[in-house]
């Protein structure tokens, strides 16, 4: 099994599946244009995103770490009227392109866009009175996730679900001896959701057009573990 296989099979699924999207297609375009890291997440991906909200009923959506807009736009895309996308962005430059590209896709009422590191908005988030969140997309700096999870526990209500990408990192999980700190946030933040007694969750990986990876998802219940 080889990247270009696993390429043409997403290319297969989402041909069928997902097809063409103006916005969506224009939003990678203007990332690559602007010398943003391609690592958006892959269409197939992203309406899987976009099927887990709507599957949730969600109407508030946080996401950490927006890049060029491209998941935001499949997540403010699944919110009823009067839905709104709270996503934070660190970089001022990712954060204009993101901005555009929601503008083009006529989701700028629906997506308010924070700029800053994550762990100075998310306080001003809660000191705000935001939340709580239906769903919450975890996938900024791979360090912080531990903080991003203690965030997003207080940011939702049982029953919200917590979404966390790239917690495979090409099977580099599984080292405990890892240098890498990227790793080893995404080790300590399993452990962590793990050990919390308000979450049940899985772990899937994934392979394709993005390579091998994986993500996690959490449901909050607010409940001992017996009780689930």
């Amino acid at each position: 099994m080889t990247l270009a296989q696993w390429t043409e099979v997403d290319d297969y699924f989402n041909g069928l599946l997902v097809g063409p999207d103006e916005a969506l297609d224009a939003a990678v375009e203007a990332g690559d244009g602007a010398g943003l890291p391609a690592i958006q997440v892959a269409a197939n991906q992203g309406k899987l995103l976009n099927l887990l909200a709507r599957l949730q009923g969600a109407r508030t959506v946080l996401e950490i770490g927006t890049l060029g807009g491209y998941s935001t736009i499949w997540l403010a895309r699944a919110l009823p009227e009067g839905g709104k996308v709270v996503t934070l962005e660190a970089d001022p430059a990712y954060a204009e392109v993101a901005r555009a590209n929601i503008e083009r896709a006529g989701l700028a009422d629906v997506v308010e866009i924070r700029v800053g590191r994550a762990l100075d908005t998310l306080p001003e988030l809660a000191a705000q009175g935001h939340g709580p969140f239906d769903v919450v997309f975890i996938d900024a700096d791979k360090p912080s996730n531990p903080d991003y999870l203690a965030w997003s526990l207080k940011l939702t209500r049982p029953g919200s679900l917590i979404i966390a990408d790239n917690v495979v990192r090409d099977g580099e999980v599984v080292d405990g001896a890892s240098e890498d700190p990227k790793v080893q946030g995404v080790r300590r933040f399993t452990e962590l959701v793990a050990a919390e007694p308000t979450l049940t969750a899985t772990a899937l990986q994934t392979v394709g057009s993005k390579g091998y990876d994986g993500l996690m998802m959490a449901l909050v219940t607010g409940q001992a573990p017996e009780s689930r």
